[in-house]
């Protein structure tokens, strides 16, 4: 009676996890220890993966343990990597458990490049082991019975947890072991498995009747429901459905038992052999229908026992009326299993490989919450260099400070040295113009990276859509346009980034050729410089003036404003805050994480006294720059004015701001070598995900082309079509002839499978001559007469025999066709003797003896015997 149905495993194709899961480790977090770390647990995730799925597993604890374990960490590994078929693909090749396969065709499978997917058969294995170490336990123990229902309701609710979870999980059609459906049978076949064990304990444990009663009973309407879901499941092995039949049966008559047992004593003794009967005919169904799944006997004996003695003692001394089975009372449910709910981690011994890595969630954000400091942070910074260049540009117009450095008009004006040799200690001209020699250099190898990256995307594809156009509905993958989408807007912003970057360098050198003339005379020696500025006639009248002095305190309050500013730059750059544990803390709470009102948060409080500095510096140079404007016109109006005076001061502007150019241009060249060099980082690793994605596409793609081979392989070369009446029917004048195809004999390849043949037509002896015709005194034909073939082919394909290279066409007209059929089923001791496939001749050659005569009234010593007709099959379930 203890035959317990046990899932068998699904079988995984090795994936390739160290490579892509380092380049990822490699590519997003910067060198350092926590990179070597992370490296590490990528090993060990891959060698986990191994243990778990590449090699056979005993039924014991510990492999389910190492399964288990391998599924809390795909749970905890999930949501810190990026997989997705256009980021970091992976592709999970899976077969169906219950698909044995064929010759040619082999076992149905799926490839995905899907986590969740590796989850759900992961799961599925580990509910499936569960199942198996639950079947092997010795029930006739507590500790075997306690530990066959704990495994039971594990395996329970792991069936039930991937009907729940495996549509979302997946983005296509799942195979037939893991739909909602098939799962679900299973997990009902599990808990009616664990509600029956219950019933064996407590029946081990001699619990009351009435308990019992209701264990079975629950059991059998857990088989019952079981039962009900299983029988249009093709997909499961043939002896479920018999087995779950057997034990509905089986429970509904151990309930009848020990309900009997309780009629019995409260002295009901017609409702006790009502119920024996009908626990009778419950056992005796089962040992006429399902005897090879399940065995009664013990079971049959005792309630025929039971049954004697009652009706024996009823008939002498009770009396009592026998009631119908349909009005008894019924028997009460007690459900004492659940399924086990399936919250990670299941393994006692789980710990996180990653545990130090930040979930993608959190590491999204934290990118967000970067790009917005950044923003801040450019801001501010923006802000103060406009306000400077601001300033710098009303100064060099009203030429100062060189006009009050300028009183004597035949020097140079020392503001005007001090720029001269900053441009010189800079590098002068030599090291702009190399600046400006780089950036074409830079923009072309970024812009031959985005091309390369987006020609793999448009490559795959085009081939994609061929496939798809040539093999239409079959070709069921997610296509590549949709897919790589998001890869395109990415190439997209940066085309656009670099078309923007393209515009900026125009800008800059146009800029630059304004000043080029200015910035090379700053670049000459103090001689040539002086040379080439005019001369003016002195105003020595104006060097002990207040408004000279008023003019230079208010330059001064200038020069310790742009100092502050410099400081205040450096100190907003400087600002840190880590983001992270907020963010951690957020998703641990709340399940998701508000980016936005938290980062904005905290930016606010990091920056806002800096913003308010900011403004007051503004304000302060404002104020100051409108003061010096009034100083200047003052100190103009007192100025003597002449044409070379004029010409000396305005030279001197012009020095002043190329100065001022040369300093921004150089900064501006700078940031642009800089911003090319980040981007090439950044396109290397867009081409980096797109090979990878590519790659992956190329795996699937192959897979994909097997498998659709494998299945044409499988398909019929040709529609069935019925055979002409007078080709089934022999004639008055003697058999039909074989319709005429074409056959050559031809050698197999060396080492090459021989294709499946199909079997001979069976045939029966005939008379050796047509009806209404006397009996001819001739010899006997060499050969029996052919028959008509069959509707249907008999029997299972033949191997090929060394002379007879295959059966795979009809024969042609003018040879029998089953000259040789006799020598197919010969016995192995004489194929060596055998002689090839001969065409059949009307009379032997002149010179060659005759072949033995068959007599026409004896059945050929090889051919197929009709099978007996079988009787119909009755139903699993019994009439009640």
């Amino acid at each position: 009676m203890a035959t317990f149905i046990s899932v068998p495993l699904k079988k995984s194709s090795e994936v390739e996890l160290v490579k892509p899961l380092s380049k990822f480790v490699t590519a997003t977090y910067p060198t350092g220890e926590d990179q070597a770390e992370y490296i590490r647990s990528v090993e060990e995730l891959n060698k986990l993966r191994k243990s778990a799925l590449g090699r056979p597993l005993d039924k014991h604890e510990s492999s389910l343990e190492i399964l288990l374990r391998y599924y809390d960490q795909l749970c905890a590994v999930e949501p810190k990597f990026p997989f997705s078929e256009n980021q970091l693909c992976l592709t999970f090749t899976w077969k169906d458990a219950f698909d044995k396969g064929s010759l040619f065709g082999g076992s149905v499978k799926l490839a995905l490049a899907s986590l969740g997917y590796e989850k759900t058969c992961v799961l599925f294995n580990g509910a499936a082991l569960a199942s198996q170490i639950a079947s092997e336990q010795n029930l006739d123990s507590d500790e075997g019975l306690k530990a066959a229902a704990k495994y039971y309701q594990l395996a329970s609710g792991a069936f039930g947890h991937i009907k729940d979870t495996v549509l979302s999980a997946l983005n296509r059609e799942p195979t037939m072991d893991i739909s909602p459906e098939t799962v679900g049978t299973l997990s009902l076949i599990m808990l009616a498995q664990a509600q029956e064990v219950f019933f064996l304990k407590a029946t081990s444990d001699k619990m009351k009747d009435a308990i019992i009663a209701k264990l079975a009973n629950q059991a059998a309407d857990f088989y019952s429901d079981a039962f009900k879901q299983c029988q249009y499941k093709e997909n499961l092995p043939k002896e479920v459905l018999p087995v779950l039949a057997a034990k509905h049966c089986i429970m509904q008559a151990n309930a009848e038992l020990h309900q009997s047992i309780l009629a019995k004593h409260k002295k009901h003794f017609g409702e006790e052999i009502a119920r024996l009967q009908h626990a009778s005919e419950l056992v005796k169904t089962v040992a006429s229908r399902y005897d090879e799944y399940v065995s009664v006997k013990d079971l049959s004996d005792k309630i025929s026992r039971a049954l004697t003695a009652a009706k024996k003692d009823n008939d002498f001394i009770y009396h009592d009326r026998v009631p119908e089975v349909k009005d008894l009372e019924h028997i009460g449910k007690a459900a004492l299993v659940k399924a086990t709910t399936i919250t990670p981690p299941l393994s006692a011994k789980f710990t996180d490989l990653f545990e130090k890595m930040v979930p993608m969630a959190v590491q999204q954000s934290m990118s967000v919450y970067s790009q917005r400091k950044a923003e801040t942070v450019n801001r501010l910074v923006g802000t103060m260099r406009e306000a400077t260049n601001l300033c710098n540009g009303v100064l060099a117009s009203l030429n100062l400070p060189a006009a009050l450095e300028d009183l004597t008009g035949d020097s140079i004006p020392q503001s005007i040295i001090e720029k001269a040799h900053a441009i010189v200690q800079q590098g002068g001209l030599q090291s702009i113009e190399q600046l400006i020699r780089d950036l074409p250099e830079l923009l072309t190898r970024n812009r031959e990276i985005l091309d390369e990256s987006l020609k793999m995307l448009d490559d795959e594809e085009s081939t994609d859509s061929e496939l798809r156009s040539k093999f239409s509905q079959r070709w069921n993958r997610t296509p590549s346009g949709d897919l790589y989408k998001p890869l395109r807007a990415e190439g997209g912003n940066f085309r656009s980034v670099l078309d923007k970057a393209v515009q900026a360098d125009q800008v800059v050198r146009e800029r630059y050729n304004a000043h080029c003339e200015m910035i090379a005379l700053l670049c000459k020696p103090e001689a040539e410089l002086t040379a080439a500025i005019p001369s003016a006639n002195p105003a020595k009248t104006l060097q002990g003036s207040e408004v000279v002095s008023v003019l230079r305190s208010q330059l001064s309050q200038l020069e310790v404003v742009k100092r502050e500013r410099e400081v205040l730059e450096t100190e907003i750059k400087g600002v840190t805050f880590d983001m992270s544990s907020s963010f951690l803390t957020a998703l641990a709470q709340d399940g998701a994480i508000n980016e936005e009102a938290l980062s904005m948060s905290q930016l606010d409080q990091s920056y806002g006294s800096y913003s308010q500095r900011v403004q007051a510096s503004l304000r302060s140079q404002e104020e100051l720059l409108g003061n010096v404007q009034a100083s200047h016109q003052e100190f103009s109006s007192l100025k003597q004015s002449n044409s070379e005076a004029n010409d000396r001061e305005e030279v001197l502007k012009k020095l002043a701001s190329a100065h001022d150019s040369y300093v921004e241009i150089t900064s501006n060249l700078r940031e642009g070598t800089k911003f090319y060099n980040d981007l090439t980082e950044i396109l290397l690793k867009f081409q980096n995900k797109c090979s990878d994605i590519v790659f992956a596409r190329k795996t699937e793609r192959d897979e994909l082309l097997k498998d659709l081979q494998q299945s044409i392989a499988r398909e019929p070369s040709a529609p069935s079509f019925s055979v002409p009446a007078y080709q089934t029917n022999p004639t008055a004048t003697g058999p039909t002839p074989a319709p005429r195809t074409v056959f050559q004999p031809q050698q197999p390849p060396a080492k090459a499978q021989p294709p499946e043949r199909p079997p001979p037509p069976a045939f029966t002896p005939q008379a050796a001559s047509a009806p209404g015709n006397p009996p001819s005194n001739q010899p006997q034909p060499v050969n029996p007469p052919p028959m008509a073939p069959p509707s249907q082919a008999q029997g299972p394909p033949y191997p090929t025999y060394q002379g007879y290279p295959g059966y795979a066409y009809q024969m042609p007209m003018g040879y029998n066709p089953y000259a040789a059929y006799g020598q197919y089923n010969m016995p192995p001791t004489m194929q060596p003797n055998m002689q090839p496939y001969v065409p059949y001749q009307q009379a032997p050659a002149p010179g060659q003896g005759g072949y033995p005569v068959v007599p026409p009234t004896q059945q050929h010593p090889y051919t197929y015997q009709q099978q007996p007709q079988q009787p119909p099959p009755q139903p699993y379930y019994p009439q009640q």
